[in-house]
């Protein structure tokens, strides 16, 4: 990471619409937690919107595994579904990895005929690529209505799938509607098996 990366006009604006639709961001980075103080202060400093942020436990000899692997614990283990992606065309076999569609892969750079038919290009900007978002409508809410809270300055979570597990890290809310008699409110997907299992006893 240089000293400052510049920032692409609009990718912040971007990131902040799929959190107003309701959706948890998700940082995934290949690289090694020992930089984890200079990335999250870059995001923070650039005003990305909060979320999780996994890096690699150090140097790692393959970052794309690494990333895969942490996006299929989201998924398998914690019952999270991946809505939408972005990264660069390296990103595109992560992506393809955990069965995401090529029109929920979004690439910044430019389009090859080769991969064109495997993600989205970004080819106008970011600005561009919202408002057709907006336009398109393919940006939806979630469909869970309960929220979920992340702890103040939640950037930089640890890189492992375990902390979603712990109560330390995330915070979760119920609906904002109130429990009919003999109903249970719902929490969000990142609810772990072992959490469930406690809220029957």
């Amino acid at each position: 990471m240089g000293s400052d990366p510049k920032v692409r006009a609009g990718a912040v604006d971007v990131v902040r619409h799929w959190q107003d639709l309701g959706y948890l961001i998700i940082y995934v980075t290949g690289r090694p937690d020992m930089q984890k103080q200079r990335v999250v202060a870059w995001l923070a400093q650039h005003n990305f919107p909060h979320g999780i942020v996994s890096f690699c436990d150090g140097l790692v000899h393959d970052p794309l595994r690494h990333k895969a692997n942490f996006l299929k614990s989201l998924i398998t283990d914690l019952h999270m579904k991946i809505h939408a992606a972005y990264g660069s065309t390296k990103d595109i076999s992560v992506y393809s990895s955990i069965s995401l569609p090529p029109t929920h892969i979004y690439i910044v750079g430019r389009p090859t005929k080769k991969l064109q038919s495997q993600c989205q290009f970004i080819t106008e900007g970011y600005a561009a690529h919202l408002a057709q978002l907006e336009y398109s409508h393919r940006a939806r809410p979630a469909k869970n209505t309960t929220r979920m809270a992340l702890r103040k300055g939640s950037f930089g979570l640890p890189g492992q799938s375990e902390f979603l597990r712990k109560r330390n890290h995330l915070l979760r809310t119920i609906s904002s509607q109130p429990p009919g008699a003999g109903h249970r409110p719902e929490r969000t997907q990142s609810q772990s098996e072992g959490d469930k299992e406690r809220d029957r006893e």
